[in-house]
């Protein structure tokens, strides 16, 4: 018994001028939304000049291609999306390898400069030797 359970929220919501009520365990903010985006639709689909013309049967499957067709849409925009992400994670994966790689040939130059270093240091003295 100590799993909690999230409540169901019960939203009454106006969908076509008739009054409904929604149940969900999503917020009632969320199912409103759902609400006001099916509201959307049946006024885009008013707006046409056909719509007056179909029995019930018909403006429901029109509605629901609609709707259908808005999901597939979206669907495809948010794989196209993560694509891009994809591809731009690789990219800035490459530069910080790039970064990597750049700062390693600037170790090894810089050890071949101190070891240069060293070695003119070592010859400066052994000629002040040789002066002597």
């Amino acid at each position: 018994m100590g799993t909690s359970m999230k409540n169901k929220n019960d939203v009454e919501v106006l969908i076509n001028g008739r009054r409904y009520t929604i149940c969900g365990f999503e917020s009632a903010e969320y199912l409103q939304k759902v609400a006001t985006y099916i509201n959307s639709k049946y006024a885009e689909f008013k707006n046409q000049d056909y719509y007056y013309n179909l029995d019930m049967e018909l403006r429901s499957i029109l509605l629901a291609i609609n709707i259908a067709d808005d999901y597939f849409k979206t669907e495809k925009e948010k794989q196209s999306l993560t694509r891009e992400n994809e591809h731009k994670d690789k990219i800035i994966l490459d530069m910080k390898h790039e970064v990597i790689d750049k700062e390693k040939e600037n170790d090894d130059l810089r050890q071949k400069l101190e070891a240069a270093e060293k070695r003119i240091t070592e010859l400066e003295a052994k000629s002040r030797k040789g002066k002597r």
